[in-house]
Protein backbone atom coordinates (compact mmCIF):
# COMPACT_ATOMS: atom_id res chain seq x y z
CA UNK A 1 0.00 0.00 0.00
CA UNK A 2 1.49 3.31 -0.90
CA UNK A 3 1.82 6.29 1.18
CA UNK A 4 -0.58 8.43 -0.54
CA UNK A 5 -2.93 5.18 -0.14
CA UNK A 6 -2.90 5.13 3.33
CA UNK A 7 -3.58 8.80 3.20
CA UNK A 8 -6.33 9.02 1.28
CA UNK A 9 -8.30 6.12 3.85
CA UNK A 10 -7.46 7.76 6.94
CA UNK A 11 -8.71 11.18 5.43
CA UNK A 12 -11.81 9.18 4.54
CA UNK A 13 -11.78 7.60 7.80
CA UNK A 14 -11.73 10.98 9.57
CA UNK A 15 -14.37 11.99 7.32
CA UNK A 16 -16.63 9.64 8.07
CA UNK A 17 -16.09 9.91 12.22
CA UNK A 18 -16.82 13.79 11.86
CA UNK A 19 -19.81 13.19 9.93
CA UNK A 20 -21.01 10.46 12.38
CA UNK A 21 -20.34 12.99 15.54
CA UNK A 22 -22.37 15.75 13.61
CA UNK A 23 -25.29 13.44 13.48
CA UNK A 24 -24.97 13.37 18.03
CA UNK A 25 -26.79 16.82 19.17
CA UNK A 26 -24.61 18.60 21.49
CA UNK A 27 -27.34 18.70 24.69
CA UNK A 28 -27.28 18.95 28.36
CA UNK A 29 -29.48 17.02 29.94
CA UNK A 30 -30.50 19.12 32.40
CA UNK A 31 -32.88 18.25 35.52
CA UNK A 32 -37.09 19.88 34.17
CA UNK A 33 -37.18 22.91 35.41
CA UNK A 34 -40.77 22.43 36.05
CA UNK A 35 -41.81 19.63 37.79
CA UNK A 36 -44.31 17.53 40.21
CA UNK A 37 -43.40 17.42 43.93
CA UNK A 38 -46.17 15.31 44.92
CA UNK A 39 -49.97 16.14 47.23
CA UNK A 40 -50.43 18.54 49.51
CA UNK A 41 -51.64 15.99 52.31
CA UNK A 42 -48.09 14.32 51.50
CA UNK A 43 -46.04 17.23 53.69
CA UNK A 44 -46.75 17.10 56.98
CA UNK A 45 -48.16 20.99 58.96
CA UNK A 46 -45.60 23.16 59.48
CA UNK A 47 -42.51 20.76 57.65
CA UNK A 48 -39.90 21.92 55.42
CA UNK A 49 -39.18 19.13 52.55
CA UNK A 50 -35.63 19.18 50.88
CA UNK A 51 -36.25 18.02 46.80
CA UNK A 52 -32.33 16.99 46.12
CA UNK A 53 -32.57 16.41 42.71
CA UNK A 54 -34.22 19.65 41.74
CA UNK A 55 -32.56 21.94 44.67
CA UNK A 56 -35.25 23.16 46.15
CA UNK A 57 -37.08 23.03 49.59
CA UNK A 58 -40.97 22.89 49.74
CA UNK A 59 -42.59 24.56 53.08
CA UNK A 60 -45.91 24.29 54.17
CA UNK A 61 -46.71 26.76 57.13
CA UNK A 62 -50.22 27.57 58.30
CA UNK A 63 -49.86 29.95 55.55
CA UNK A 64 -49.82 27.71 53.01
CA UNK A 65 -47.14 26.04 50.72
CA UNK A 66 -44.32 27.84 48.91
CA UNK A 67 -40.90 26.84 47.24
CA UNK A 68 -37.46 28.04 48.06
CA UNK A 69 -34.12 28.20 46.92
CA UNK A 70 -31.58 24.90 47.92
CA UNK A 71 -28.75 27.07 46.13
CA UNK A 72 -26.99 29.57 48.34
CA UNK A 73 -26.59 33.19 46.17
CA UNK A 74 -23.04 33.74 47.30
CA UNK A 75 -21.19 30.62 45.19
CA UNK A 76 -24.01 27.92 44.43
CA UNK A 77 -23.60 25.50 47.07
CA UNK A 78 -26.00 23.46 48.36
CA UNK A 79 -27.80 24.99 51.52
CA UNK A 80 -29.23 22.92 54.66
CA UNK A 81 -32.41 23.68 56.76
CA UNK A 82 -31.80 23.84 60.33
CA UNK A 83 -34.70 23.51 62.48
CA UNK A 84 -35.93 27.21 64.22
CA UNK A 85 -33.04 28.91 62.80
CA UNK A 86 -33.37 28.91 58.47
CA UNK A 87 -31.11 28.01 56.26
CA UNK A 88 -27.33 27.40 56.49
CA UNK A 89 -24.26 27.16 53.83
CA UNK A 90 -21.96 24.87 55.25
CA UNK A 91 -19.14 25.59 52.95
CA UNK A 92 -18.92 29.53 52.83
CA UNK A 93 -20.96 30.40 56.57
CA UNK A 94 -23.77 32.37 55.11
CA UNK A 95 -27.33 32.43 56.68
CA UNK A 96 -30.68 32.67 55.87
CA UNK A 97 -33.79 33.26 58.20
CA UNK A 98 -36.86 30.70 57.47
CA UNK A 99 -38.15 33.45 54.89
CA UNK A 100 -34.51 32.93 52.74
CA UNK A 101 -33.56 36.64 53.83
CA UNK A 102 -29.61 36.54 54.76
CA UNK A 103 -28.67 37.19 58.11
CA UNK A 104 -25.15 36.82 57.58
CA UNK A 105 -22.89 36.96 54.60
CA UNK A 106 -20.92 36.62 52.58
CA UNK A 107 -24.10 35.65 50.24
CA UNK A 108 -25.57 39.23 49.20
CA UNK A 109 -29.40 38.28 48.06
CA UNK A 110 -31.97 35.96 49.56
CA UNK A 111 -32.82 32.51 48.55
CA UNK A 112 -35.52 32.70 45.69
CA UNK A 113 -38.33 31.88 45.82
CA UNK A 114 -40.16 29.94 43.02
CA UNK A 115 -43.47 29.55 41.88
CA UNK A 116 -45.81 26.88 43.57
CA UNK A 117 -49.41 25.85 41.92
CA UNK A 118 -51.76 22.80 42.22
CA UNK A 119 -52.21 20.89 39.02
CA UNK A 120 -55.23 19.51 37.95
CA UNK A 121 -54.35 16.39 39.16
CA UNK A 122 -54.32 17.59 42.41
CA UNK A 123 -50.59 17.73 42.47
CA UNK A 124 -48.24 20.41 43.83
CA UNK A 125 -46.34 21.46 40.83
CA UNK A 126 -42.74 23.95 41.10
CA UNK A 127 -42.01 25.73 39.02
CA UNK A 128 -38.28 27.31 39.66
CA UNK A 129 -38.14 29.17 35.99
CA UNK A 130 -40.54 32.08 37.95
CA UNK A 131 -39.62 33.25 41.12
CA UNK A 132 -41.96 35.34 43.34
CA UNK A 133 -42.32 37.59 46.28
CA UNK A 134 -41.14 35.80 49.48
CA UNK A 135 -45.03 36.60 51.12
CA UNK A 136 -46.77 34.48 48.33
CA UNK A 137 -48.12 31.51 49.44
CA UNK A 138 -50.52 28.98 47.85
CA UNK A 139 -53.46 28.13 49.91
CA UNK A 140 -54.23 24.04 49.10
Amino acid sequence: MSAGTTGLTAGGLGLLAALARFTVPDVVYEVPRRFSVGRPEEFPPESVTLLPDHRVFVLRTAEGFSAISAVCTHLGCNVRHEEGRGFACPCHGSTFDEEGQVTRGPAAWPLPRFAISLSRRGELVVDARRMVDAALRLKA
